[in-house]
């Protein structure tokens, strides 16, 4: 049973009249009638009976029509949906970023994206990059924004560094630090200090361990929202990424530089090709919108 040979069926069941059925499906008559002959063979029964008045539906006939109908609805509503994914007016994105890259980098890219393509959904997955990484290991999220190298041996994660993120001195806004410290300028300092598990907690105890000393927290436990309130509070200081400051003008900010402080943020994801579409069209718009040279 083929789609085409219910579609014959259906249009023939509705004028009852096999002439007018050929004519409006652009085929001959000789044509419909075989195909109609082979849905019958392989239904095993008879769909449509002749008489000498013209043709009326058998009982088998009746009871196939609705379900055909339903079929050929079904099936046309499938290639639609196809045909939208293709064409990206439908479609998926389940994506995860690291805080600072969700705050400071994605908003502008993603309301691009969405102005071309607005019936794409977004799933955002916020987390540090070693839960991301994760994520991408499992395959809850198809693409990232994380801080490089991945915590993750999966070899089929591939990943194209975008942007060197430099990390600065958070500060309050009556602060006196000048505009360039040293790490070792942390150790008079009260910190702000992340939360057990993140990326950013980590880099600042091993350049703090790497210039002699430990640091001291005024604060433990936050994000990074919380975090930067906490400083505009006047808490303490915190070392963040200068793209989570391009929005705060109440924090005063001093670049750390002997040593200096950077990362890698990398899009990551598995195989291109083997992306849904819509994935596709969002890392090609980051990989534009991202990956130009930097002072």
């Amino acid at each position: 049973m083929q789609l085409q040979q219910l579609a014959y069926f259906v249009e023939v069941a509705h004028p009852l009249h096999f002439t007018r059925a050929a004519e409006n499906m652009g085929v001959s008559q000789p044509t419909l009638s075989k195909q109609i002959r082979v849905l019958e063979n392989s239904v095993g029964t008879r769909l449509f009976s002749r008489h000498s008045s013209g043709i009326a539906l058998t009982s088998a006939g009746e009871a196939l029509l609705p379900h055909a109908q339903r079929m050929l609805i079904n099936a046309d509503s499938a290639l639609r949906s196809v045909g939208e994914v293709a064409e990206l007016k439908r479609g998926r994105v389940r994506l995860g970023a690291t805080p600072s890259t969700l705050d400071g980098l994605l908003p502008p890219i993603l309301m691009e994206f969405h102005q071309r393509h607005p019936g794409v959904e977004f799933e955002i997955h916020e987390s540090g990059s070693r839960v991301l990484s994760e994520e991408l290991h499992i395959g809850n999220i198809d693409i990232a924004l994380l801080i490089v190298p991945v915590t993750t041996d999966d070899p089929s994660i591939e990943t194209t560094v975008v942007y060197r993120e430099r990390l600065l001195l958070a500060s309050p806004a009556s602060s006196d630090l000048p505009e360039e410290i040293d790490v070792t300028s942390l150790a008079d300092l009260p910190l702000v200090m992340f939360r057990e598990g993140y990326d950013l907690r980590d880099v600042t105890l091993r350049a703090c361990a790497t210039a002699g000393f430990e640091p001291r927290f005024s604060v433990e436990g936050g994000e990074m929202g919380s975090v930067l309130r906490l400083v505009e509070a006047g808490l303490g200081h915190a070392v963040v990424p200068d793209i989570a400051l391009r929005n705060r003008h109440s924090l005063r900010t001093s670049l750390i530089v002997s040593p200096p402080l950077e990362r890698h943020i990398a899009v990551a994801h598995r195989e291109p090709a083997a992306l849904p579409l819509s994935v596709q069209a969002f890392r090609s718009m980051l990989l534009e919108r991202l990956a130009a040279p930097q002072d």
